[in-house]
């Protein structure tokens, strides 16, 4: 049984840190930051700050359905579930493979019910504890643990992280030209094509990277993760999916643009990005796709754009946002038909969605896992809100390997060199991260 005290908050990002570092002490740890004074006001979310601490009950893939017992957790729980679900999961609702390489070795799937939730909102604190896990009758314990807390971190000396590509820059302009072949010969409309930046032997404080990632890029949908040995650290801008009530609502991210801190120069990158052909299309290609998704599970007729490639500004581009919207046909579906119907997000696949995903698999060098997957929560009353993982660097302790993807759409009008700057662009703030940290 869950029972949940209410706190007042004197000093929210106080205590948020505290909240980390207690948090991060732990096996298995979730935070969902939406960095809501700093993000695009119109991004709405429901709280301002989730964590979730320790295991009470978990699932993790064994490579066959995944959904199903994703499903059969969810049914027979009432329960709070974090959890991920990794792009690979395609081969589950496809007929697909994934035989590129795998530095990180991540499972597909990982769901937990956690000890210990805290769901932040203006200065309000919930604290959600597990009532066999504490013989008070107060969470009082645990929050002054938590404002205590010291993490015993030892020597704060890292070594230089040496970050190699797998692409080089010539191999990955020749890779997009082949894909602009399949678009002309009618195979593809457009197909999100990534490439690696990855190092051997690297040490690092994950909690330490987050840190100063969310400080140089913080966006509604960041996430640190860890399960173990193995850690997201996302700056992810992008709402895959979210379900309030009956509403579904996907926000795909497509068409980018840099930014100035010279605000005349910013304007005119803003009005480059919003009247750009190309970079419309790309976005209103994957809308199309984003709405056959939801029409799946959606009661018929009940499929809106809500906005169509509107910007949204962030700390290091702007980006063309859409919002699809659709009432969920819950006579005929769960939240699990919902999600599988609209994964892999059509954002970080292509159009036709399939046949995309099948070059993808053909071009691109490293299995993706994790990377354009999804990672967020399923609430008590079945609704949830999962973020698309794009902007992350993944991390496997007991192998030493981190792990940074990036991407960009090809299209008909796509140029291979700007189409690798665009990735160069994607990929800053990370590395600014680790060469300057570390």
């Amino acid at each position: 049984m869950r029972k949940w005290i209410d706190f007042y908050l004197r000093d929210k990002e106080k205590f948020t840190e505290q909240l980390l570092k207690w948090g991060d002490s732990k096996d298995t740890f979730i935070v969902l930051n939406s960095n809501r004074e700093k993000s695009p006001k119109h991004i709405q979310q429901t709280y301002d700050f989730i964590a979730a601490v320790g295991v009470y009950q978990q699932i993790t893939d064994d490579v066959t359905d995944s959904f199903e017992k994703l499903r059969s957790f969810s049914l027979k729980t009432d329960d709070w579930l974090f959890g991920y679900l990794s792009y690979d999961l395609k081969n589950e609702t496809e007929k697909l493979n994934s035989d590129n390489f795998d530095g990180l070795e991540f499972p597909n799937l990982h769901f937990f019910i956690p000890e210990y939730i805290f769901l932040i909102k203006d200065d309000k604190l919930d604290i959600g504890y597990l009532t066999h896990l504490t013989c008070s009758t107060t969470v009082a314990p645990i929050f002054y643990e938590i404002e205590t807390f010291i993490p015993n971190k030892g020597s704060r000396h890292y070594p230089k992280i040496k970050i190699e590509k797998r692409f080089t820059e010539e191999g990955y302009m020749l890779s997009v030209n082949k894909l602009k072949k399949h678009i002309l010969k009618g195979d593809i409309y457009e197909a999100n094509f990534c490439q690696e930046f990855y190092s051997n032997n690297a040490i690092i404080d994950p909690l330490e990277i987050y840190g100063k990632l969310n400080t140089i890029s913080p966006t509604p949908f960041s996430a640190y993760y860890k399960n173990n040995g193995n850690y997201l650290i996302s700056a992810s801008p992008e709402r895959f999916l979210s379900k309030n009530t009956d509403k579904i609502i996907s926000q795909p991210i497509k068409g980018t643009a840099g930014r100035s801190k010279i605000k005349k120069e910013d304007e005119k990158l803003k009005s480059w990005l919003k009247n750009n052909e190309k970079e419309r299309a790309e976005n209103i290609m994957i809308v199309d796709l984003v709405r056959n998704d939801l029409s799946k599970t959606a009661k018929k007729g009940s499929v809106k754009i809500e906005e169509l490639c509107k910007i949204y500004s962030f700390e290091q581009v702007h980006q063309l946002i859409s919002t699809v919207s659709a009432e969920m046909d819950i006579d005929k579906f769960d939240i699990i038909d919902v999600i599988k119907n609209a994964f892999p997000m059509g954002s970080m696949t292509g159009a036709p969605k399939i046949r995309a995903m099948q070059l993808i698999e053909k071009y691109e060098k490293t299995k993706r896992g994790l990377y354009s997957g999804a990672v967020g929560y399923i609430s008590p009353n079945k609704n949830f809100d999962f973020n698309v993982v794009i902007r992350s660097i993944l991390y496997n302790k007991n192998k030493e390997y981190l792990s940074y993807i990036v991407g960009s759409a090809i299209t008909f009008k796509s140029v291979a060199w700007q189409e690798y700057n665009e990735c160069l662009l994607k990929a800053k703030a990370i590395y600014e991260v680790l060469e300057n940290g570390y």
